[in-house]
């Protein structure tokens, strides 16, 4: 029953039939949950003690970045690249993925896959790129916001919930990730562009875009952003000294970001609150109380002993196969419910808390990266389809596939090799 329970859920979720939005169709496959006491009434709570502070604080950041792009503040940067690059072709694309990298790591893999690429897209359209030529900006635009999103907390729904659940705070976890992020990016963008390099044109005219300053709408509000911004990054350093959760800083940033919207008239609060994501808050609950069934039924058995396996081996090969295993995980049944079937496996195998935490970073760097692999791979992805078929341009199933395939092994291995080599030199340096 659980396992029904769980694979409806997942149709209802990826398929959405009738339009049905993610947080109802959680919902739904919670409530049957708990209809067929596949869990109880307090298991509900356990599993909001895992979740809020990540759902609240993944909230905090979309509005946030709403707002920055309410007044003009990723426009400015995507036409200040476009100057910088000189009208050369592939000196463009490496700068559009580094923005994309930057992007990702502060405001989230669906900040840089939703609010970039229909930037990134109406610019190529003023340059009269070809279909052909907007391709390599648009997949790998996409794919480097999946691949760059595990260097801090904020920067993927499942680092929140995988930091939270090993009470690892912002500095802790910036420490043990930052390098492999930097990896991540290295091979994304060498993998792309040896993908694309023939698509990629040789030149363009920048002289038919705006300059920069255009689209700034306010120039206090674009001050004030940035201040802000510095704000926030030490906001969340000073959470883990304070031992305040991250939830408190972003929401306290949001609530700044929104009144200086509303005083400077870029950007209106009441529809950015309406738009914020809040179904993603009844969506983790929901999609983790069905997952919390799993393991209520002792389903998750079999993932534990696995990874048991591998560890036996040495734990590098227990950091590389919880990566791997993680990555198909995710691309078949979506990186959310995948990451907190990680984590509960991982939890009950017995190793030593640093071994487990090793192993919760694999998992976050394979739930991370492996959804690029199948359209279906995470919540980012479908959103980033509808936005590019939204706007006239529509990628095929077989083309995402090939390409997600061509690019996610070799970064997923590159950085799962070198996250056990930096995590044993932090253990040992410390």
């Amino acid at each position: 029953m659980a396992l029904a329970i769980f694979l409806l859920t997942l149709v209802l979720v990826v398929w959405r039939p009738w339009g049905l939005p993610v947080g109802w169709s959680a919902l739904i496959g919670a409530l049957l949950a708990l209809a067929a006491g596949v869990v109880g009434l307090h298991d509900v709570w356990t599993v909001w003690n895992i979740v809020w502070d990540a759902t609240l604080t993944f909230v905090g950041i979309l509005v946030v970045s709403s707002v920055l792009d309410a007044s003009g503040f990723f426009e400015w940067a995507a036409l200040t690249i476009a100057h910088r690059a000189g009208g050369r072709g592939r000196l463009a694309f490496v700068l559009i993925l580094a923005l994309g990298f930057m992007v990702s790591a502060f405001f989230s893999n669906d900040g840089a896959a939703l609010i970039l690429t229909p930037i990134v897209l109406e610019k190529m359209k003023r340059l009269q790129f070809s279909a052909r030529q907007m391709v390599p900006f648009l997949l790998a635009g996409g794919f480097i916001a999946d691949s760059t999103s595990i260097p801090l907390v904020i920067s993927n729904l499942v680092n929140i919930i995988s930091a939270d659940y090993y009470h690892l705070g912002f500095l802790r976890y910036a420490l043990r990730m930052v390098v492999p992020d930097l990896v991540s990016f290295g091979a994304s963008l060498a993998v792309t562009y040896l993908y694309f390099r023939r698509q990629i044109p040789d030149t363009y005219d920048a002289d038919v875009l705006p300059a920069p300053s255009t689209a700034i709408r306010d120039r206090s509000m674009f001050i004030f952003s940035w201040c802000m911004l510095a704000v926030m990054t030490l906001g969340y350093v000073a959470s883990e000294i304070a031992h305040v959760p991250v939830s408190a800083v972003e929401g306290t940033v949001a609530i700044a970001f929104l009144v200086a919207g509303w005083r400077t008239r870029t950007a209106n609060p009441r529809r950015v609150l309406r738009e914020a994501p809040w179904s993603i808050v009844v969506f983790s609950v929901g999609m983790y109380l069905v997952v919390y069934g799993l393991e209520r039924a002792h389903l998750i058995n079999w993932l534990t002993h696995l990874v048991q396996f591998t560890v036996h081996a040495g734990l590098f090969w227990g950091v590389m196969a919880m990566g791997v295993l993680s990555a198909c995980l995710s691309c078949v049944t979506n990186n959310l419910p995948s990451v907190m079937l990680g984590l509960l496996a991982i939890q009950h195998t017995g190793l030593p808390t640093s071994d487990q935490v090793a192993l919760a970073l694999a998992n976050v760097v394979g739930c991370d990266l492996g959804p690029k692999m199948t359209p279906i791979g995470s919540l980012a992805t479908l959103l980033w389809l509808h936005v590019l078929e939204s706007r006239g341009v529509r990628v095929t199933v077989p083309d995402f596939m090939r390409a997600g395939l061509a690019f996610t092994w070799p970064t997923l291995l590159s950085v799962l090799a070198s996250m056990y080599g930096w995590l044993w030199l932090v253990r040992h340096l410390a």
